[in-house]
This record gives structure tokens, sequence and C-alpha cells, in this order.
């Protein structure tokens, strides 16, 4: 594996599911350019022993991710993708490793700044969608505050894959997992900086038709954050939330183009 122009790709799912959403792309990085790819089960997802009530802080759950960047040797550098919620999970991990990553992608994900805690992301985000948009999702709540969430099917047919097979939507239905929301640390103050996080290079691919982060929303965040420049905004035309199942090809030439552009 590897070889001249071949990269790391490290990528990380959103609330809810696992690593196992990224099976299509997993084969297409790896014939489009022999690249590596990783896929990881954050805490309590996918195959991780854990449950949720067992992640009692996003650290536990980002544990997966930082201790798979801290293994790293020091003169290696991957290409960290996050997708949808995880933008804030490896906005953490830009902050702990900057000098592993040599660009950060984000996947129709929350994309924070280092001027504001990230839990203003959330917060804008809730402020847009009506309640009654969510359907079926159940939210588990302590002392009025939300902690953990689970897609419901009617709501994952409609909003997050409505342009995927109905055997992924199925198989979907079949493994995502609760997830915790964490609300409380990511509206820490100092959680990312200029100096660390903000000096990692990114990217954001728009997913045009995505009925959860809606595309107002995503060009909202990327107008609000200092360090992304138009040339590193990229579209997905027709693209849905589940992007990496329902036009995986598309996605793949997207990060083959960030890929080529370190080369």
């Amino acid at each position: 594996m590897g070889g001249a122009g071949a990269k790391h790709f490290v990528l990380v799912h959103g609330a809810c599911h696992g690593a196992w959403c990224w099976y299509k792309l997993i084969s297409l990085l790896k014939l489009a350019g022999n690249h590596r790819v990783t896929a990881l089960d954050l805490g309590a997802s996918g195959v991780s022993p854990k449950q949720v009530n067992e992640v009692s802080s996003v650290y536990d759950y980002v544990q997966p991710l930082m201790e798979f960047m801290a293994s790293l040797p020091h003169d290696q550098k991957v290409i960290l993708v996050g997708h949808s919620y995880a933008g804030l999970c490896i906005s953490l991990a830009m902050e702990s490793f900057p000098q592993k990553i040599s660009v950060a992608v984000f996947l129709t994900a929350y994309l924070p700044n280092y001027n504001s805690p990230p839990g203003v992301l959330i917060q804008e985000f809730f402020k847009r969608t009506a309640l009654e948009s969510l359907l079926d999702c159940q939210i588990t709540y302590q002392e009025d505050r939300p902690i953990s969430v689970i897609f419901g099917p009617e709501y994952m047919r409609t909003k997050m894959y409505p342009h995927s097979k109905l055997e992924d939507l199925e198989l979907a239905k079949l493994l995502v997992r609760p997830s915790g929301l964490f609300l409380d640390d990511f509206a820490k103050d100092g959680l990312l900086t200029e100096a660390k996080f903000g000096s990692v290079n990114r990217v954001f691919i728009v997913c045009e038709e995505d009925e959860v982060m809606k595309e107002e929303f995503q060009r909202w965040m990327i107008g609000n954050n200092p360090t992304l420049n138009e040339e590193d905004v990229m579209l997905i035309r027709g693209a849905d939330h589940m992007v990496m199942i329902s036009k995986p090809k598309e996605l793949c030439q997207c990060l083959t183009n960030v890929a080529e552009k370190l080369s």
C-alpha cells in the first residue's frame, strides 16, 4: 500500500453511525490512488463495546481518534475527514495534533472557529431546525438538557438517506446506536486556539441537497470561518447528508482532488 502520491485518509463518522458507513468510500479511495484508509469507531459507536451511558464526556467519545493520532509517527501526516457531528471531533484532534494533519476535510460537518466555543454551532443548528422536523428521533434529557439522541427510521429515510438505495437504508437502521451530544463540554471557552487548530489547512465539502445540514447552514459556517478560502470549498450536486453512501464516487473524486493538491 502506498507509492508516489498516496496519502493516508482517516475517516470519522457522525452521530449514531460508525466506521461501517464508509464501506463504499474505503474501497474507492484505495483503488483511486493506492491510498491508505483508516475508518474509526468513536466511543459507544459501531462495534465499540462501550454503551452510551459509559461515555461521560466528549473526551471519552473521541478517545479512539486521539489514541490513533497519538500512535502515528511524528513524520507522518494524514488527511482527516469528519462527517456531520464529527466536524467537532476532528477539531479537537486538530487542536491536539496539528503537526500530524496535512489537511482537515469537513464533510457537510460542523465547522467551528477559534473565536467562540464549538457548542455555539449546535445552538445555531437547533435555532434553524424546527422540532417537528426531527420526526421520530428519540432524544434523552437530563435536567431539561438533551444528553443523547438516536435517529428514528422515518427521519433516516426522509432526511438522512433520501437518495440512498433501500438496502443501504435498511442496513443503517440496523446499525445506528444512541450518541451523546456533550453540549456542556462543547460550550467551554478555549477548546480551540488560533495557534494550533487555526494552523491546520482545511477544506469544506458542501452537500447540495442535505436535509439535515441544509446548504444555507453549511454556507453560514463557511462564511464565519476566517481561515477558509473560496478555493477550499467544494460542492457535490444532488448530494444528501449520507453522501458517502449515496454518492461515493463523487465524494471519492473530491477527496482525490484534495490529495493531489498536497502532492
